[in-house]
């Protein structure tokens, strides 16, 4: 896309601000008479219907540090909260601690926005496989919270109805269950995807296993020109189709249904037998009152096993504005520490993303857990090739494939094209 000469001046002015704005410092004022901080926090988690134990872990904060005082503001996630973070970034007005993700990470470090917190004691803890979606240029420049799971939910009482004892693990497994639920007369599976998200991620599920159980370094053989997605993800687009091909979804009604909001309650109501979806949905679902299972998306060969796939979730990044930066650092540093971040990842059924950490362990997600624990496991890229434009528009074009309008070559084609933008 070509950028006109005021659109690049107006990017230069705006870039200009954000580092005059840096430096003159911003966040929240400075401490009461009694030398008490408060520290504004900003998060898309920790409330709504997503509490995740923050205000539990902010209390123990305070229990701990008597004169720093947490003032949190919890936002609703994606657009809302970036429409409402930014124009405070640029203005100094942001939280002294605020949420991030690798991509929101990047585009605030990058304007100047974000402390380097590559010296903080908790920085050489960060595993090495989650480090990457946590720097920018060498810097840390956030606290990553969880590694989390995207997989497959399985009701087990209507896996049950139909002879189904427990969650597949292998693809001819997984398919011949889902012919015994619709024999049974139970919709086998629901897979929403109105915004393109829930056929993208199954893609990149099944390439976890198809693709990546094979060459491990698919990524950087991907970012050298070395590996392509013809012929490489030929086999997850494949699946998806086949799931349409023997009957068990219908891609032009799922399209129409939102996977954010009527996905869980339709599932959690048990209008399907199997659901696919983050593990942060995890405690939701089990308010339902079924027995839950949540799964790997079982993409193998006849008795393998699947890979997990994880996505770098949220982080914790310190305002570079920030008034109060030592009492930032020290919430940070907080929540670092196994026993307060083992309350989160508790709550979002999440696997820790340092090393030694305490990873939870539940019922629902033995079989994931099992599978990170064995080293079954691949990161989404978030922080390289699958970027948040690049995550919308190959679920844009998955869509288009699932309507029957482009076929796999040029799907594929398309798909490398998006992958490769800059």
């Amino acid at each position: 896309m070509k950028h006109s000469g005021r659109r690049v001046a107006i990017a230069t002015t705006v870039a200009a601000m954000a580092v005059s704005l840096a430096a003159c410092g911003g966040g929240s004022s400075g401490a009461s008479s009694d030398g008490t901080v408060t520290l504004h926090v900003q998060a898309w988690k920790g409330g709504g219907a997503e509490p995740a134990n923050v205000a539990e872990i902010n209390k123990a904060f305070e229990k701990a540090h008597p004169k720093i005082k947490i003032d949190f503001e919890y936002i609703t996630a994606n657009d809302t909260y970036v429409q409402k973070l930014q124009p405070e970034l640029l203005g100094g007005k942001a939280g002294d601690v605020i949420m991030v993700d690798t991509d929101k990470m990047k585009k605030w470090g990058a304007s100047g926005y974000l402390a380097d917190l590559s010296k903080e004691s908790w920085a050489g803890d960060i595993a090495p496989d989650a480090k990457p979606f946590a720097q920018s240029d060498g810097k840390t420049l956030a606290m990553p919270m969880e590694l989390i799971g995207i997989g497959m939910y399985a009701n087990m009482n209507l896996l049950k109805k139909a002879g189904i004892d427990e969650v597949p693990a292998d693809w001819p497994t997984f398919l011949d269950d889902l012919g015994k639920l619709k024999k049974a007369g139970i919709n086998p599976i629901s897979l929403p995807d109105k915004s393109g998200w829930t056929g993208s991620s199954v893609f990149q599920a099944s390439g976890s296993t198809l693709v990546y159980q094979k060459n491990k370094q698919w990524d950087a053989d991907f970012l050298g020109g070395k590996a392509s997605f013809a012929p490489d993800w030929q086999g997850p687009l494949d699946q998806l189709k086949t799931l349409e091909d023997k009957g068990y979804v219908n891609w032009k009604n799922e399209l129409g249904v939102d996977e954010w909001s009527q996905g869980p309650q339709d599932f959690s109501a048990g209008k399907s037998a199997f659901w696919y979806q983050g593990a942060w949905q995890v405690s939701n679902v089990a308010k339902a009152g079924f027995p839950v299972q949540f799964a790997p998306w079982p993409g193998g060969a006849a008795g393998t096993k699947p890979n997990g796939m994880l996505f770098a979730g949220t982080m914790w990044a310190v305002n570079s504005q920030s008034q109060q930066g030592d009492a930032a650092r020290e919430y940070v540093k907080f929540w670092s520490q196994s026993e307060n971040l083992s309350k989160y990842l508790d709550a979002e059924h999440a696997e820790s993303p340092f090393t030694g950490g305490s990873t939870p362990e539940s019922t629902e997600t033995t079989a994931f857990t099992n599978a990170f624990k064995d080293g079954r496991y691949r990161i989404l890229p978030s922080n390289s090739w699958y970027g948040a434009a690049a995550e919308t528009e190959i679920g844009s074009k998955i869509q288009a494939y699932l309507l029957g309008k482009e076929s796999t070559a040029q799907t594929l084609k398309d798909i490398q094209t998006a992958a490769s933008a800059k």
